[in-house]
């Protein structure tokens, strides 16, 4: 059997995701990794069914109890994104404190440096302009290669090249449905652009 990368990373997610409901059925609690999986299997399959983004991420947030994670997990994981693949195309869903408000100082929590670290050092940006055809708010994260984006999202660049959008690792950028955005892209590594 032959799989795409992407049909790979779906399969290993569907994996954890049946550990953590094999986990949470024996009244054992979660670590984050198994329950990263989880959201992401459930928000990966509602959007499948063409639930609207509203109410998957509603469900997602509900989806585990703060007391049936591991001390700690809310904190490391303050937020979780996923690339979701919905009737109109794929979407970046953005689920905002899945497993509870943590304490701001509690255990995993993460802490910011004191220095700014430059991104993508010396390397070639350009303003791209985004413009949002489809009827979906669509969120671009930020290692995305600008020619791999959800089709209804129309990407307008003064010059040819392969480029993502010039955002921390992690971040996302939201265009709403009919928005036109102006970027700062970056260079992909090993990229002349």
């Amino acid at each position: 059997m032959h799989l795409t990368p992407r049909e790979q990373e779906r399969l290993l997610l569907a994996a954890g995701a049946d550990l953590a409901r094999r986990r949470l059925a024996r009244g054992a609690p979660l670590g984050a990794t198994e329950a990263v999986a989880l959201v992401c299997d459930e928000v990966c399959e509602l959007a499948w069914d063409g639930t609207d983004l509203a109410t998957i991420i509603a469900r997602a947030r509900a989806l585990i109890p703060p007391s049936a994670v591991l001390p700690g997990v809310a904190a490391a994981v303050p937020s979780v994104q996923v690339e979701a693949l919905f009737p109109h195309g794929t979407t970046l869903v953005h689920v905002p404190a899945p497993f509870g408000d943590p304490p701001p100082d509690g255990p995993g929590a993460v802490r910011p440096g004191r220095h700014e670290v430059p991104l993508a050092p010396g390397r070639q940006r350009r303003i791209a302009a985004l413009h949002n055809s489809g009827p979906q708010t669509i969120w671009v994260s930020s290692h995305v290669p600008l020619d791999r984006l959800n089709p209804a999202l129309r990407v307008e660049l003064d010059q040819p090249g392969d480029y993502r959008l010039d955002l921390p690792a992690g971040q996302a950028l939201r265009v709403d449905a009919g928005q036109n955005r102006q970027v700062e892209v970056v260079a992909l590594e090993g990229s002349h652009g």
